[in-house]
């Protein structure tokens, strides 16, 4: 990597946006900023509609687009919605105040999309309880369970439909 190539990755100018020649950077400007009819943006950028059309059909046009929204998105609005999100954590509403620090923890990627303290616990019991009846039953084929009685284990949890 050249010295000049480091530069840019620290301030963040790698990715498909910034392997574009300047005419498709320009065109996913406009795009974005969505003022302009594709026959207005394929004449700014002095191509064709066609032209226009077959980048955005292109699937590292696509990806450049994606990386210049989060790039503008970041750089405008990111630390203004942390800021607004932080004045949130006061609010006099409980429910407020938990969303708040539940998006907080997301954006931090200490919590994942799908993923409550609840359910976090719920899985970690789910897992050792499967990790009990996988010993069990090792200890059951291995001969460790040798008692005088049998326990029978039964599943008795199923489909509503069973019912």
């Amino acid at each position: 990597m050249k010295k000049s190539d480091k530069k840019l990755d620290k301030i963040g100018q790698l990715g498909p946006f910034f392997e574009l020649d300047k005419r498709r950077q320009k065109a996913i400007i406009l795009l974005f900023e969505d003022e302009l009819t594709d026959e207005e943006i394929a004449k700014n950028v002095q191509r064709r509609r066609s032209t226009l059309d077959n980048w955005k059909n292109d699937d590292k046009f696509k990806a450049a687009q994606e990386q210049y929204k989060r790039l503008v998105v970041k750089k405008d609005f990111e630390s203004k919605a942390l800021r607004e999100l932080v004045n949130l954590l006061n609010a006099k509403s409980e429910m407020v105040r938990l969303q708040t620090a539940i998006t907080i923890l997301k954006m931090s990627g200490m919590m994942s999309d799908n993923s409550t303290p609840e359910l976090d616990k719920a899985k970690v019991r789910k897992a050792n309880a499967e990790a009990d009846i996988a010993r069990w039953k090792a200890d059951e084929l291995t001969g460790k369970n040798k008692a005088d009685d049998s326990t029978v284990l039964v599943d008795d949890i199923g489909d509503a439909e069973d019912e």
